[in-house]
């Protein structure tokens, strides 16, 4: 095989990752919205997953605030969605309202979850990194709620609930839902 020197983005090569929706309570009182594919479980045992955020954005203030969220896993479904949420700043709109957002109660912390995902974690931050221009957020997982019959042991059950992959931009992708299993040894 042979290989290139790419000069494109960095991190493309590293895309189609799968998106998630921060949704964080701010000093205003809204509920932010905020879709992220720079996120990553980290451990088991603490239960924790890690989103980069950037120092700018609107949910940096929030999460500083409030020290918890949900973390929404979004359905293929909610592409439209996603984007809208990324393409606005939660300082000018309550995207909330605006795009008529479907928000259900947490139980283990105030911000709410967004009905219609595939999986919602409520998290409370549990430590903080500073990397370049992001904050790397790693949450503490409190409690996972899944769409009735969307997962199993191996991940989403994919005929019934699709995952949304972010690649650049509008550019979404689903994820094609034959398994392709692995060789036992």
């Amino acid at each position: 095989m042979r290989y290139a020197e790419y000069r494109g983005v960095f991190y493309r090569p590293l895309h189609p990752r799968p998106t998630v929706i921060i949704a964080s309570l701010c000093p205003d009182g809204k509920v932010n919205l905020m879709p992220a594919s720079w996120n990553t479980p980290v451990s088991e045992e603490p239960p924790t997953i890690a989103v980069a955020v950037d120092r700018s954005a609107y949910t940096f203030q929030c999460l500083e605030h409030s020290g918890e969220a949900t973390i929404n896993v979004a359905a293929a479904e909610m592409a439209d969605l996603a984007y809208r949420l990324g393409s606005v700043s939660g300082r000018e709109v309550d995207k909330a309202k605006e795009f008529s957002v479907p928000l259900v109660p947490s139980e283990e912390v105030k911000a709410p979850g967004i009905d219609g995902s595939i999986a919602i974690y409520e998290c409370k931050v549990e430590q903080k990194i500073d990397v370049g221009e992001t904050r790397l957020y790693i949450f503490r997982v409190l409690r996972v709620r899944v769409l009735e019959g969307a997962v199993d042991e191996w991940g989403p059950v994919l005929s019934k609930a699709n995952l949304l992959l972010h690649g650049a931009g509008r550019a979404f992708y689903r994820v094609d839902p034959k398994i392709i299993w692995a060789k036992k040894r």
